[in-house]
């Protein structure tokens, strides 16, 4: 049985998110991936995660293509690589020429590393800048919904009620 291990942070869980666990299920006959906690993402990103860890984990075990889905307390950890008997690790393009133990690991092994493309033009980050560049419509728009909602509900009449026993 061939066993494929990506991980991330699948924070703000996007297509492209969805297009790189469905590649590593592709490689293999069945796929764990790692979901990093918060904490091992704060320490290599330098800031936390929007969604909390739970809710990731959670995200992600609902994907049909996740086979397993386990905690990532460090990048590629060569432990869980062990336990599950993996033979190939996918991970995104942008670690090409950057050391993680477990990937050199891996290699050590005979196994297999692939670095997969990132889908064009989809990216947690660009995600969050939409957000940002967008802040004022996205609360003005809210705040006209919930007036106009307010507004709706208090001109409704209840309706009348028939007589208790």
């Amino acid at each position: 049985m061939k066993v494929v291990y990506t991980s991330g942070s699948w924070d703000l869980l996007h297509v492209g998110h969805l297009n790189m666990i469905r590649r590593s299920r592709e490689l293999g006959d069945r796929l764990v991936v790692g979901v990093s906690t918060d904490e091992l993402i704060e320490a290599y990103k330098g800031m936390k995660p929007i969604i909390p860890f739970e809710e990731r984990l959670e995200l992600v075990k609902a994907l049909r293509w996740s086979d397993e889905v386990v905690v990532q307390h460090e990048l590629v950890p060569i432990p869980l690589l062990q336990h599950y008997h993996v033979s190939v690790v996918t991970i995104g393009d942008d670690w090409v020429g950057k050391h993680l133990a477990g990937l050199a690991w891996m290699q050590a092994q005979g196994g297999q590393v692939v670095y997969l493309n990132y889908t064009p033009g989809v990216s947690t980050t660009g995600i969050k800048k939409k957000i940002l560049d967008n802040t004022y419509q996205i609360i003005d728009a809210q705040l006209r919904r919930e007036n106009e909602s307010s507004d709706r509900w208090a001109r409704q009449t209840p309706p009348s009620q028939p007589p208790l026993p």
